[in-house]
């Protein structure tokens, strides 16, 4: 799972602290604005994260299918070589040899699809993290610009900090709706 690059507690614990002492009521809204840009971050990171997951799982047994292909492939020439020996040889080849043959060659088809499909789900899931993953950077941002609107007191950094949120949130709801 991935977790969040920036310690973003003590942020909100300093915010929370400003926002209890002070009785500017701006504080405690940039608080507030900063708690619930912090719990996106988190749902984010949690998406992010499962989604890396899933895409080295799909690699895993896409590469596992890979390996089970290259079997049927050794297991298929060593037929088709038994059988030419036999023929250079002018013995018949065993009908089940060539039964066998056919079969590899079958299942060395389904398994190819396989593998195939389990790598793009693999790199469907690694897009969908690298895109959740640049939301948790935005919330992120969106954070550490709400503190220094904290500590500065001016409300054009709060605006950037809920302009950067929403742009976060924004890939959560990308990922959301078209998957």
């Amino acid at each position: 799972m991935e977790q969040p690059e920036v310690p973003l507690e003590n942020v909100q614990e300093h915010l929370e602290h400003h926002a209890h002492h002070s009785s500017d009521g701006f504080i405690s809204l940039v608080a507030v604005t900063t708690a619930i840009l912090a719990a996106f971050a988190a749902v984010v990171s949690l998406l992010a994260g499962g989604h890396a997951n899933e895409a080295m799982i799909e690699q895993i047994q896409s590469s596992d299918q890979w390996a089970f292909f290259q079997a049927k492939s050794i297991k298929a020439s060593i037929l088709e070589t038994k059988i030419a020996v036999l023929t250079a040889q002018g013995q018949p080849a065993n009908p089940k040899d060539q039964e066998k043959l056919t079969k590899y060659k079958e299942e060395q088809e389904e398994i190819k699809q396989i593998a195939e499909s389990k790598h793009h789900h693999a790199e469907q899931h690694l897009h969908r993290h690298e895109l959740l993953a640049s939301g948790v950077t935005l919330l992120q941002i969106a954070i550490a610009i709400g503190a220094i609107s904290a500590l500065t007191k001016k409300r054009a950094f709060w605006a950037g900090s809920i302009v950067a949120g929403l742009c976060g949130v924004g890939f959560l709801l990308r990922d959301i709706f078209l998957h």
